[in-house]
């Protein structure tokens, strides 16, 4: 591969108070040949886990460990724990000891943001191109030092070395629209992680969700590149052969240790060695999961007596095995040898995220993609504006032409409750703002794109665009069907009004489902809370009435604000005959009173603490919501 002009993001030199790291970028002139990878070697890894139970998922003292005493330099990892993670600095470092040297030096804290991680299940934004994706990345994990023309060169570069040519400016897809296959989807994956050139590249079972001929495409791809100089690590489980001999070095694991590690076509012999023969129809990588596994005997065993010998001890004499064997003896050698080259730096075990790009350039784009993303994705978009349209028309409908009645007044109230109570319930959809994009933002958050704060406010500013958008169509609508005082300063504060308590409704969605990850237990926890804030909305039952006891849960209603807002904007000014058939001469009542009634503050005054209340609110939720997203300790 061509690296003349190629970019290098230096590991680390110092970082300043916003996370930024100095003296990021350094030139390298190509100097012929093929260039070499990064040497990243690891000793003694262990990782434990902290096991939950109980009825309140309480962490246990004592944890489980999954890694033990793991020594390797860059391999293929066949195991089912996810060691890819922890090798790639994406776990929580709490449970971690051992080293890791990157070129004989100690890894650097921000390590994570420097290598390329492609996850298991690809997260690129659906609605977007191959190629805007790409630009996305390049944007904001390239330095703002280089030129634009440089990074709309490296995008190019790469969909060419891709072979995503053909569908450049093709919609990835999403579950509803359809688009590129899942081969050209993995590889735009693995392009996200290439823009920034890294010289280690992590993949977490890359050809999950693959046919066999795209999963062997795919592979082929990485065995190019990492003939070009780049270090290839990855995860996978029982790839075909075409697959497997396209590996350099194989590291198998059980139960977190190591039973073999050295060059992968060495292994079969190794087997052999020990007692484990290969059939010369079957698959090696199945053949090593059924001995890891126990189903595979020696050749000095018969079948019936396999089971005679538990999994365990199996397992134990597989390590053993290995420890003994000249492939161990010739790992630690390896080992010693790059500790005793170890280039002396202060060593931390702090992880840290850098950012290559400023706040407001950074916002910039994470804001386009948003808008983007909400534009092209009509589920959100036209839906949400065509539901509030049609409901609009049916609330208009029953309403329509309220009088200045007895029964004027009872339907004032049920449009009134109906329009604020509806605003709640509409805003569930905000739940899927950042649990169906979760995986998405915590493996780009982790990668250093973007801080949280600029996709959160992104996030904000997009669907508060689309609540005002929906809000003044629907009261427009409703306002005018229904027959409220017809002067334009009290449709203003009734348009107002909606879209306050519609913008708090929303803050509070979102303060609920920002760490949770199943859309339908966010939508129960939201709707169990609008019901409780709609039985003390006002209209239910008389809030006057109400025990002591109970009485300070209406503080807490959204309903209760927006409804006391809207009644004092609508019934302040009216008066309200009572004539009946009973009652000839008739009486009447001023809104006034009613309100009085009800026991609502109906001066100017009250109508603006009930906005000031909703305001407040929403600002609560939204800092609620931004230190769950702010303090995620799920690293994957």
């Amino acid at each position: 591969m061509e690296r003349a002009n190629h970019i290098n993001i230096a590991m680390i030199d110092n970082i300043d108070i916003n996370g930024s790291a100095g003296s990021k970028v350094a030139a390298a002139a190509d100097r012929g040949g093929p260039p070499l990878g990064s040497t990243v070697s690891f000793h003694d890894i262990r990782y434990k886990v902290q096991l939950r139970g109980g009825i309140l998922g309480k962490k246990e003292s004592s944890g489980k460990e999954i890694l033990t005493d793991l020594k390797l330099v860059p391999c293929f990892v066949g195991s089912k724990i996810p060691v890819v993670d922890i090798l790639a600095a994406r776990k929580d470092p709490a449970g971690l000891s051992g080293e890791v040297l990157v070129d004989r030096a100690p890894q650097p804290p921000n390590f994570k943001c420097l290598s390329g991680y492609v996850v298991q299940e690809d997260v690129v934004m659906g609605t977007l191109t191959v190629r805007e994706n790409l630009r996305f990345s390049a944007a904001l994990r390239l330095p703002s030092s280089v030129p634009q023309s440089e990074k709309e060169a490296r995008v190019n570069h790469l969909i060419k070395e891709l072979g995503l040519t053909k569908v450049a400016d093709s919609k990835v897809g999403t579950q509803v629209t359809r688009g590129i296959s899942g081969g050209e989807r993995k590889r735009t994956s693995i392009g996200m992680e290439l823009i920034i050139d890294p010289s280690v590249l992590f993949l977490d079972e890359p050809t999950t969700g693959l046919d066999a001929s795209t999963a062997n495409s795919v592979l082929l791809l990485l065995k190019r590149m990492a003939s070009q100089g780049r270090t290839i690590i990855m995860s996978i489980h029982q790839p075909r052969y075409s697959i497997y001999r396209l590996f350099d070095t194989l590291t198998l694991l059980v139960s977190g240790k190591m039973v073999y590690h050295g060059p992968a076509p060495n292994a079969l012999d190794y087997f052999a060695n020990i007692g484990y023969l290969c059939e010369s129809h079957n698959n090696p990588a199945d053949f090593f999961l059924d001995v890891i596994n126990g189903d595979s005997i020696t050749v000095n065993e018969r079948p019936y007596q396999v089971s005679v010998s538990s999994r365990q001890s199996i397992e134990e004499r597989l390590v053993e095995e290995y420890k003994n064997s000249s492939y161990a003896n010739n790992t630690r050698d390896e080992l010693d040898r790059i500790l005793q080259e170890k280039e002396c730096f202060p060593c931390t075990k702090s992880r840290t995220i850098t950012y290559n790009s400023p706040f407001f350039h950074q916002l910039r784009w994470v804001l386009k993609r948003t808008f983007q993303n909400l534009m092209l994705n009509p589920q959100t978009s036209v839906a949400q504006v065509g539901v509030h349209i049609f409901l609009g028309l049916v609330v208009g409908a029953i309403f329509f032409g309220v009088q200045d009645n007895q029964s004027g007044i009872q339907n004032r109230m049920g449009a009134l409750f109906f329009i604020t109570t509806n605003q709640c319930f509409s805003t569930v959809s905000a739940a899927e703002l950042f649990i169906i994009e979760r995986k998405l933002f915590v493996h780009e958050y982790i990668s250093g794109y973007y801080r949280v704060s600029v996709y959160f406010l992104a996030k904000i500013l997009s669907d508060i665009t689309m609540r005002t958008i929906t809000s003044v169509i629907f009261s427009s609508i409703v306002y005018f069907l229904i027959g409220l005082k017809s002067t334009a300063s009290a449709f203003l504060v009734f348009t107002l009004t909606v879209t306050l308590v519609a913008y708090t409704a929303t803050a509070m969605t979102m303060a609920i489902s920002a760490d949770q990850s199943v859309v339908g237990l966010a939508s129960i926890f939201m709707t169990i809370t609008f019901v409780f804030m709609m039985i003390f909305s006002g209209l239910l039952v008389n809030l006057p009435s109400i025990k002591d006891w109970l009485a300070w849960l209406k503080y807490f209603s959204i309903p209760r604000y927006g409804l006391a807002a809207v009644k004092v904007n609508e019934f302040v000014g009216l008066t309200f005959s009572a004539s009946s058939s009973m009652n000839p001469a008739g009486l009447t009542c001023t809104g006034e009173q009613y309100l009085e009634y009800l026991g609502i503050e109906y001066s100017t005054w009250g109508l603006w603490v009930n906005h000031v209340a909703l305001i407040a609110m929403m600002l609560a939720f939204l800092l609620i919501a931004y230190l769950k997203l702010r303090y995620i300790k799920k690293f994957s």
